[in-house]
């Protein structure tokens, strides 16, 4: 018997016993390199609004070149409150997390309704809006010195924050599996299975009676909130919020390692960004002026050799070496 495109749909993002490889490769690494761990939580905080992009991008294709509003709201969020006195690290970053997505929830029905380059176009407006402000009220945001002077508590009132980053770093990973974890029970319910449809054909979905607007809306603020939590897991590890975190160049930078790893699998994020800020990073030390040359032949070679960014040349490898059947 043939199974329905339905069940197919479910099945595809359903968990599996692989999923837990890059956990253990992330623990591995945790070991391996332990001078480096501070950089470490940085590639896992990409890793995590990675994936905010991909939920946003690759499932509803939902194309807003908006997203580091969620991120830089997140770490502002996470700043601003422990220098009120709130430093419990993991309420803190649950409220960033809540306030991007109710953030969305008020824009996405405004916004939503466009479509295309309309919708790239005022998605970067509003960014640039927020950023914009960030930068003029200084009072708040700290404007281009950046938000510090804010100490985050000890997680679980036992392990300190210290410079060799062994605490962020494991911070860091944790919330990455929530996150995972979240991104695919969302992915694999009959509600992500209506974002695939929304993806191919919202018209036809229309006819066939889905709340097109509000299920991208769900699908934005829970990317927002995604975005929210990765921008908090950063001002708390580093104890200091730039103007960085709210620009267009760390939307850009979540665009460029998601297609780098491949849309719509939620794995793209997970290979994507490690790839794309080690490469990024000895780049810089290499060449400090020149740097994007290294990371624009990368992607290029990437986009070029096959479908999908790196998870399709994996599958693709993997096709060709899997032994046929007689």
């Amino acid at each position: 018997m043939t199974p329905s495109p339905g069940s197919v749909a479910l099945r595809r993002y359903k968990f599996r016993a692989a999923d837990v490889i890059w956990i253990l490769a992330g623990l591995a690494a945790f070991f391996a390199f332990p001078n480096h761990l501070s950089f470490g939580s940085i590639i896992i905080v990409a890793v995590i609004f990675a994936i905010s992009v991909d939920v946003v991008i690759g499932f509803p294709r939902i194309i807003s070149l908006g997203q580091a509003l969620y991120f830089g709201i997140g770490a502002y969020v996470a700043g601003l409150i422990a220098l009120a006195g709130w430093t419990e690290p993991l309420t803190g970053a649950l409220a960033a997390a809540l306030v991007s997505a109710v953030v969305a929830l008020l824009l996405g029905p405004l916004i939503l309704r466009l479509r295309e380059l309309p919708l790239i176009m005022v998605t970067i407006g509003v960014a640039q809006l927020v950023y914009e402000a960030a930068h003029k009220n200084s009072w708040l945001t700290g404007g281009d010195d950046g938000l510090y002077g804010f100490q985050v508590g000890k997680l679980f009132g036992i392990f300190g924050w210290s410079l060799y980053g062994s605490t962020a770093y494991l911070y860091a990973l944790g919330w990455a599996v929530v996150v995972f974890v979240a991104a695919r029970i969302v992915t694999s319910s009959p509600f992500g299975v209506c974002l695939q449809g929304i993806r191919e054909n919202p018209d036809r979905m229309k006819l066939l009676g889905t709340p097109v607007l509000l299920r991208q809306v769900q699908a934005y603020s829970f990317g927002a909130a995604i975005a929210g939590l990765g921008g908090a897991v950063l001002a708390q590890s580093q104890s200091l919020v730039s103007l960085y975190v709210l620009s267009l160049e760390q939307t850009i930078d979540g665009l460029v390692l998601l297609a780098l790893g491949g849309v719509g699998s939620i794995y793209g994020a997970i290979l994507g960004a490690p790839v794309y800020m080690i490469v990024k990073y000895l780049s810089q030390l290499i060449s400090p002026h020149y740097w994007l040359f290294s990371v624009g032949l990368l992607l290029i070679a990437v986009v070029m050799s096959g479908k999908n960014g790196l998870i399709g040349i994996s599958e693709s490898l993997l096709f060709k070496l899997r032994p046929r059947r007689s």
